[in-house]
Protein backbone atom coordinates (compact mmCIF):
# COMPACT_ATOMS: atom_id res chain seq x y z
CA UNK A 1 0.00 0.00 0.00
CA UNK A 2 1.34 3.43 -0.72
CA UNK A 3 2.14 5.83 1.97
CA UNK A 4 3.65 9.52 2.07
CA UNK A 5 5.04 12.39 3.89
CA UNK A 6 5.94 15.61 3.13
CA UNK A 7 9.18 17.39 4.79
CA UNK A 8 10.48 20.64 4.62
CA UNK A 9 14.16 21.22 2.75
CA UNK A 10 15.99 24.48 2.03
CA UNK A 11 14.61 23.91 -1.80
CA UNK A 12 10.92 23.77 -0.55
CA UNK A 13 8.95 21.08 0.48
CA UNK A 14 9.33 17.26 -0.91
CA UNK A 15 6.60 14.94 -0.68
CA UNK A 16 7.99 11.07 0.14
CA UNK A 17 6.26 7.72 -1.32
CA UNK A 18 6.64 4.38 -0.35
CA UNK A 19 4.94 1.18 -1.36
CA UNK A 20 5.61 -0.14 2.06
CA UNK A 21 9.43 -1.47 1.53
CA UNK A 22 11.30 1.15 -0.86
CA UNK A 23 10.96 4.57 -1.22
CA UNK A 24 9.39 5.52 -4.81
CA UNK A 25 9.15 8.98 -5.38
CA UNK A 26 10.17 12.22 -4.18
CA UNK A 27 8.00 15.08 -5.90
CA UNK A 28 9.29 18.77 -5.67
CA UNK A 29 6.62 20.87 -5.09
CA UNK A 30 6.97 22.82 -8.24
CA UNK A 31 7.21 19.47 -10.51
CA UNK A 32 4.90 19.14 -13.39
CA UNK A 33 2.90 15.43 -13.10
CA UNK A 34 3.33 15.25 -9.43
CA UNK A 35 0.57 13.71 -7.68
CA UNK A 36 -1.30 14.76 -5.21
CA UNK A 37 -1.36 13.28 -1.69
CA UNK A 38 -4.87 12.45 -1.64
CA UNK A 39 -3.58 9.73 -4.89
CA UNK A 40 -0.85 8.79 -2.66
CA UNK A 41 -2.33 6.72 -0.01
CA UNK A 42 -2.12 8.03 3.92
CA UNK A 43 0.19 10.40 4.99
CA UNK A 44 2.29 8.20 7.00
CA UNK A 45 4.99 10.43 8.81
CA UNK A 46 6.15 7.38 11.25
CA UNK A 47 6.29 5.10 8.21
CA UNK A 48 9.93 3.49 8.83
CA UNK A 49 11.23 3.98 5.15
CA UNK A 50 9.54 7.40 5.19
CA UNK A 51 11.62 8.16 8.23
CA UNK A 52 14.82 6.65 7.33
CA UNK A 53 14.55 9.13 3.91
CA UNK A 54 14.00 11.85 6.11
CA UNK A 55 16.65 11.71 8.08
CA UNK A 56 19.17 11.03 5.02
CA UNK A 57 17.38 14.02 3.30
CA UNK A 58 17.99 16.44 6.54
CA UNK A 59 21.71 14.92 6.33
CA UNK A 60 21.65 15.62 3.20
CA UNK A 61 21.13 19.65 3.72
CA UNK A 62 22.67 19.84 6.88
CA UNK A 63 26.18 18.66 4.41
CA UNK A 64 26.68 15.40 6.66
CA UNK A 65 25.71 12.87 4.21
CA UNK A 66 27.28 12.70 0.70
CA UNK A 67 25.61 8.98 -0.16
CA UNK A 68 22.29 7.06 0.63
CA UNK A 69 21.25 3.89 1.86
CA UNK A 70 17.83 3.42 1.21
CA UNK A 71 15.63 0.72 -0.42
CA UNK A 72 14.54 2.39 -3.45
CA UNK A 73 12.11 0.52 -6.06
CA UNK A 74 12.03 3.21 -9.21
CA UNK A 75 8.97 2.32 -11.41
CA UNK A 76 10.16 2.54 -15.28
CA UNK A 77 11.27 0.83 -18.19
CA UNK A 78 14.50 -1.12 -18.89
CA UNK A 79 16.36 2.21 -20.60
CA UNK A 80 14.91 3.99 -17.91
CA UNK A 81 16.45 1.84 -14.79
CA UNK A 82 19.68 1.54 -16.84
CA UNK A 83 19.77 5.57 -16.69
CA UNK A 84 19.24 6.09 -13.37
CA UNK A 85 21.72 3.45 -12.46
CA UNK A 86 24.47 5.38 -14.29
CA UNK A 87 23.28 8.71 -12.83
CA UNK A 88 23.96 6.79 -9.44
CA UNK A 89 27.32 6.35 -9.96
CA UNK A 90 27.87 10.28 -10.48
CA UNK A 91 30.10 11.02 -7.58
CA UNK A 92 28.91 14.00 -5.30
CA UNK A 93 30.05 16.79 -6.07
CA UNK A 94 30.38 16.20 -9.22
CA UNK A 95 28.72 17.16 -12.79
CA UNK A 96 28.49 15.25 -16.40
CA UNK A 97 27.18 16.04 -19.64
CA UNK A 98 23.96 14.50 -21.00
CA UNK A 99 26.46 13.05 -23.62
CA UNK A 100 28.50 11.13 -21.13
CA UNK A 101 25.81 9.80 -19.55
CA UNK A 102 24.91 8.69 -23.08
CA UNK A 103 28.25 6.99 -23.47
CA UNK A 104 28.09 5.37 -20.22
CA UNK A 105 24.67 3.53 -20.72
CA UNK A 106 26.45 2.60 -23.90
CA UNK A 107 24.19 4.42 -26.23
CA UNK A 108 27.00 7.63 -27.35
CA UNK A 109 24.35 8.66 -29.97
CA UNK A 110 21.23 8.64 -27.87
CA UNK A 111 21.43 12.00 -25.67
CA UNK A 112 18.06 13.20 -26.43
CA UNK A 113 16.71 9.58 -25.04
CA UNK A 114 19.18 9.73 -21.89
CA UNK A 115 17.82 13.54 -21.31
CA UNK A 116 14.33 12.54 -21.48
CA UNK A 117 14.82 9.09 -19.19
CA UNK A 118 16.97 11.33 -16.73
CA UNK A 119 13.79 13.71 -16.61
CA UNK A 120 11.58 11.06 -15.60
CA UNK A 121 13.38 9.86 -12.53
CA UNK A 122 11.20 9.69 -9.69
CA UNK A 123 13.88 9.58 -7.28
CA UNK A 124 15.25 13.17 -7.24
CA UNK A 125 18.55 13.95 -5.04
CA UNK A 126 18.90 10.66 -4.02
CA UNK A 127 19.65 9.14 -7.72
CA UNK A 128 21.92 12.39 -8.54
CA UNK A 129 19.97 13.76 -12.07
CA UNK A 130 21.06 17.11 -11.27
CA UNK A 131 24.60 16.50 -11.54
CA UNK A 132 23.71 16.23 -15.30
CA UNK A 133 24.51 19.24 -17.13
CA UNK A 134 24.73 20.37 -20.46
CA UNK A 135 27.88 19.75 -22.93
CA UNK A 136 28.95 23.66 -22.55
CA UNK A 137 28.55 23.68 -18.97
CA UNK A 138 25.04 25.31 -18.97
CA UNK A 139 22.39 23.74 -16.51
CA UNK A 140 19.30 22.26 -18.49
CA UNK A 141 16.51 21.01 -17.16
CA UNK A 142 15.41 20.12 -14.24
CA UNK A 143 12.01 19.03 -13.01
CA UNK A 144 12.23 20.79 -9.59
CA UNK A 145 13.44 24.42 -11.76
CA UNK A 146 17.01 25.26 -12.52
CA UNK A 147 16.85 27.55 -9.21
CA UNK A 148 16.44 24.33 -7.58
CA UNK A 149 19.32 22.59 -9.63
CA UNK A 150 21.73 25.15 -9.14
CA UNK A 151 21.17 25.05 -5.14
CA UNK A 152 21.87 21.61 -5.44
CA UNK A 153 25.39 21.60 -6.99
CA UNK A 154 26.62 24.58 -5.56
CA UNK A 155 25.52 22.85 -1.78
CA UNK A 156 27.58 19.96 -3.11
CA UNK A 157 30.28 21.34 -4.34
CA UNK A 158 30.47 23.68 -0.87
CA UNK A 159 30.64 20.28 1.16
CA UNK A 160 32.20 18.19 -1.30
CA UNK A 161 36.17 16.99 0.49
CA UNK A 162 35.08 18.55 3.73
CA UNK A 163 35.68 16.88 6.83
CA UNK A 164 32.81 16.76 9.01
CA UNK A 165 32.56 15.46 12.61
CA UNK A 166 29.69 12.28 12.43
CA UNK A 167 32.61 9.46 12.25
CA UNK A 168 33.18 6.88 9.61
CA UNK A 169 30.24 5.28 8.67
CA UNK A 170 29.02 5.04 4.59
CA UNK A 171 27.75 7.95 3.32
CA UNK A 172 29.63 10.31 5.79
CA UNK A 173 32.78 12.42 5.27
Amino acid sequence: MTTHTTIDSPIGPLLLTTDGTSLTGIYLDSERGASRPADLGDDDSDHPVLVAAADQLRAYFAGELDEFALPLAAVGTAFQKEVWDALAEIPYGETISYGELARRVGKPNASRAVGLANGRNPLPIIVPCHRVIGANGTLTGYGGGIERKQWLLEHEREHAGMTLPLGGGRGTR
